[in-house]
């Protein structure tokens, strides 16, 4: 069977789908476990890191303070960085982030953009004078397929974890004053939440590829919700085209992945916060 799957990976994959089941025993709609830790990292301001199945994903959020952009003077900003290094796979080489990874850092962008996570207004300090930069640093540390799911939890769990000081213009000196005494936790509007899928042979959908079932598939879409079950962002790199039937079905099972995840994310909080 190793010898199959390693010369006709497509066909020993197909062998088992035809049994509507997956090499590693899942079903076609089973996620894999999902574990979570939140403030894994002592030096940032919010850090969270996510386990999906064998894929590893750790964010660290840092808050600086910068003048607010020309175009935009009441506005702060939201930075996010993915990072997908060599030592998460083979498959990665060292130099200049690649082309997933860049693919997956503006996804995240356009995911916060599109979700309104955060209004960009409550990082504004003093309008055209001061604001809060928050660099949201995703690093993937084992990487097994499905990575924009991990980083998009990771990150929400971060922000949720992250905390700013009270900060004040000056009136004399009109410079600013922070005062670490007091720090607040950021403001959180939506809570976006993203599903993967790896379709076979224009026809098969499955939930939460791994790296193998990537490669194999005809196409990877990820479809984010929020708690309000709208569809927030869609990411669909090409491939065959979807039916409507299908596209329906990925958003029906977003809604319930969000749901689960949720509920995780709040219990890791609490957990959190009964232990401090």
């Amino acid at each position: 069977m190793c010898f199959i799957r390693t010369a006709e990976p497509l066909e020993y994959h197909r062998s088992f789908l035809k049994e509507n089941c997956r090499p590693d025993g899942r079903e076609l709609g089973e996620f894999r476990p999902t574990t979570l830790n939140i403030g894994s990292i002592g030096t940032a301001d919010g850090s969270a890191m996510v386990k999906i199945g064998n894929t590893t994903v750790i964010c660290g959020i840092k808050a600086e303070l910068s003048a607010p952009p020309s175009d935009a003077p009441d506005k702060g900003y939201i930075v996010p960085n993915v990072d997908l290094p060599p030592l998460c796979s083979s498959r990665f080489r060292p130099g200049p982030p690649g082309e997933q990874a860049q693919a997956a850092s503006q996804f995240i962008a356009d995911v916060i953009d599109g979700s309104k996570i955060i209004k960009k207004e409550d990082l504004c300090i003093e309008k055209s004078k001061l604001c809060w930069v928050l660099y949201c640093d995703i690093m993937c540390l084992d990487y097994d397929g499905n990575v924009l799911d991990a980083c998009i939890i990771t990150l929400l769990a971060a922000l949720k974890n992250t905390q700013i000081p009270k900060v004040t213009i000056n009136k004399e000196t009109d410079l600013a004053e922070v005062d670490i005494e007091h720090k607040r936790h950021l403001q959180i509007n939506k809570h976006p939440v993203s599903s993967s899928f790896a379709v076979f042979d224009d026809t098969v959908l499955i939930v939460d590829p791994t790296a193998e079932e990537e490669s194999l598939a005809t196409s990877v879409i990820t479809a984010v919700v929020d708690e309000d079950d709208q569809l927030c962002a869609f990411h669909k790199p090409g491939g065959s085209s979807l039916s409507a039937e299908k596209l329906q079905d990925c958003i029906t099972r977003s809604v319930t992945r969000h749901r689960e995840v949720g509920k995780l994310i709040d219990k890791v909080l609490e957990s959190t916060k009964a232990s401090k």
